[in-house]
């Protein structure tokens, strides 16, 4: 696939931060670290469906305290790339930090399973992905007192379409969504779905791998369906770094937003019958 082949380069440059920023190895899931608020932790879990341990990487802040409920990101890698790369963007989590958020991001199953947003992927392997993003958060919400109605959803690339994916599979549970340059393979017509959810949308015009054009068909019908949502297009922006810059602006416009219920369907009354 055409995306395929022009994503390489782009994730040398990640691989290439990663290792300089020193990332941890996953942890063994039978000997998860004491929790250590402040810092970004690897740590895993048993993944029954899959029958094996499955890595994800945490960040709680300072002052968390189990006597109040905080809100939640859960943060969606992109191809190739994996939960510590991911928690290590910069500034992420001393975003986190500042507005008072625990950060989870999970694998999606493996590096390359896109969290059951593309048909070209296996069902099975789509599945698990999907599953291991609803075990994580459910894992976090059991370990930690997060308010169930501040719980946002974020992703990068593979992980934007993931973000729109689950977003539509699961619209009773986030607060809003925040894609980043989403390679996303639905169709725009699934938004209905989720007119409800505030989404902040950001893309890079100089994108090379995902194309500001495709973007902005899910804006134009963001527009049409009269949406909550917030597009920001860089116009010297390309496909990496622009989430490292825009992260901010997602953050600002999580802060704004709580859960909202999905809108009841209008059903229509019937007539009594004539006598």
């Amino acid at each position: 696939m055409a995306f395929m082949n022009r994503v390489l380069p782009a994730l040398l440059i990640v691989t290439v931060f990663a290792a300089a920023r020193g990332l941890p190895a996953a942890q063994d899931t039978a000997k998860n670290p004491p929790l250590k608020k402040g810092r970004a932790q690897a740590r895993s879990y048993h993944f029954k469906e899959a029958e094996k341990d499955i890595g994800y990487t945490l960040y709680v802040p300072r002052a968390y305290t189990s006597k109040k409920k905080w809100p939640l990101i859960v943060a969606l890698h992109g191809l190739n790339s994996n939960p510590f790369q991911m928690i290590h963007y910069p500034g992420f989590t001393s975003l986190a930090e500042k507005h008072g958020y625990i950060l989870v991001c999970p694998m999606g199953y493996n590096p390359s399973a896109w969290y059951g947003a593309a048909s070209f992927v296996s069902r099975k392997i789509g599945k698990l992905s999907e599953q291991d993003v609803m075990n994580v958060l459910g894992i976090a919400r059991k370990d930690f007192n997060v308010d169930p109605d501040r719980i946002y959803l974020l992703g990068h690339s593979m992980g934007g379409g993931g973000t729109l994916h689950l977003g539509m599979k699961h619209p009773e549970l986030w607060a809003a969504l925040g894609p980043i340059a989403p390679a996303i393979y639905s169709s725009t017509r699934d938004l209905v779905k989720i007119r409800h959810i505030p989404i902040i949308c950001i893309q890079g015009a100089k994108d090379k791998l995902v194309k500001a054009s495709a973007t902005r068909r899910w804006i134009a019908k963001m527009k049409e369906l009269q949406m909550d949502h917030q597009y920001i297009e860089d116009p010297e922006g390309g496909h990496l770094i622009i989430a490292f810059q825009k992260m901010p602006d997602i953050f600002k416009f999580f802060n704004k937003h709580t859960r909202k219920p999905p809108e009841k369907k209008k059903t229509k009354k019937k007539e009594a019958p004539s006598r």
